[in-house]
């Protein structure tokens, strides 16, 4: 889903406004929950099994280079999929990919200890098969936090977890088909339900 324009993978939750509270401050942690409750959207009267919240800072935090630095422990569960992610703010080079994503964490239930880390563009995409990434395994990311770092530069993205470096991606000086990493970008943290990978392997009910 994702509501606003059905943007999303084609998760089976809908992202609730603040007043259902799926996002709260609490010992001074950032918590993001996502439950297993009806929920119908205003904006399509589309109704699902599942609410969760999606957190942008867009308006708020837009950025074009520095170090964007979130510490995290993840939900776990099959049909967990938790994301710490950028898009552009202003979408200058055209419609996703073109203007770019930057995926600074990203894990799924059923693979639970894998955290992933990838870039999109115009010519290095998934649905293309030319996707630029890593992905490894950490000890228990959703009983232990980790510190998930972005590096921006205007020649290279780094991608780091705590004091470690695990992917760096560089600027080929080609073009914003593969280099759309020059316009500012906003933050994204979120939990889906299911969805086009996290629901691979379907949703456990009993985890929430």
């Amino acid at each position: 889903q994702g509501n606003n324009w059905d943007w999303g993978n084609n998760e089976a939750q809908n992202y609730t406004p603040a007043a259902n509270n799926n996002a709260w401050v609490e010992n001074g942690n950032l918590i993001i929950e996502a439950r297993k409750e009806n929920y119908t959207w205003s904006g399509d009267n589309e109704t699902t099994p599942y609410t969760s919240a999606r957190l942008i800072s867009k308006g708020k935090g837009d950025w074009l280079y520095g170090k964007v630095e979130v510490r995290a422990k993840l939900p776990t569960g099959i049909g967990m999929w938790p994301a710490i992610w950028m898009l552009p703010t202003n979408s200058e080079y055209g419609n996703w990919p073109a203007s770019g994503e930057l995926d600074m964490m990203e894990n799924v239930g059923y693979d639970p200890n894998r955290i992933h880390f990838n870039i999109h563009t115009q010519a290095y995409n998934h649905t293309i098969g030319t996707n630029k990434g890593y992905n490894t395994l950490f000890t228990e990311p959703y009983n232990n936090y980790f510190t998930y770092i972005l590096y921006w530069y205007p020649d290279r993205v780094e991608f780091w977890v705590d004091n470690t470096k695990y992917f760096t991606f560089n600027n080929e000086g080609t073009g914003y088909t593969v280099w759309p990493f020059d316009k500012q970008f906003f933050l994204i943290l979120n939990i889906a339900v299911g969805g086009g990978w996290g629901g691979l392997q379907g949703i456990d009910d009993n985890i929430f």
